[in-house]
C-alpha cells in the first residue's frame, strides 16, 4: 500500500466526515446564532435558554437527516471495503 493510497483514503474519510456532520452543525449554528441575537436585544441571560433549543434543533436535524447519513457513510464503508483487494496486493 502506497502512501498516495493511504492519503486518498483519509481525504475521502475526512470528506464523508464533514458531509455528514454538517446537516446537524448547521442547525446548531444558526439556532445558536438566533439564540444570541435573542439574548442580547432582550438582556435575558439565562443558561438553559442557550442550550435547550440547540439540543431540540440537533435532535431534529439528525432525525431529519438520518438517511442521508447512513447513507454517506455506508457509502465510504461500501467502497472502502470494495477496494481491499486492491491495497493489500
Amino acid at each position: 500500500m502506497s502512501q498516495t493510497e493511504i492519503i486518498s483514503i483519509l481525504q475521502e474519510a475526512v470528506y464523508t466526515t464533514i458531509i455528514s456532520v454538517a446537516p446537524v452543525l448547521i442547525a446548531a449554528i444558526v439556532v445558536g446564532l438566533i439564540v444570541s441575537i435573542f439574548q442580547a436585544t432582550t438582556q435575558i441571560h439565562e443558561q438553559t435558554l442557550a442550550y435547550v433549543p440547540k439540543i431540540v434543533a440537533v435532535l431534529l436535524t439528525f432525525l431529519i437527516s438520518a438517511s442521508f447519513i447512513i447513507n454517506t457513510i455506508s457509502g465510504f464503508t461500501y467502497r472502502l471495503f470494495e477496494s481491499v483487494n486492491t491495497y493489500i496486493s
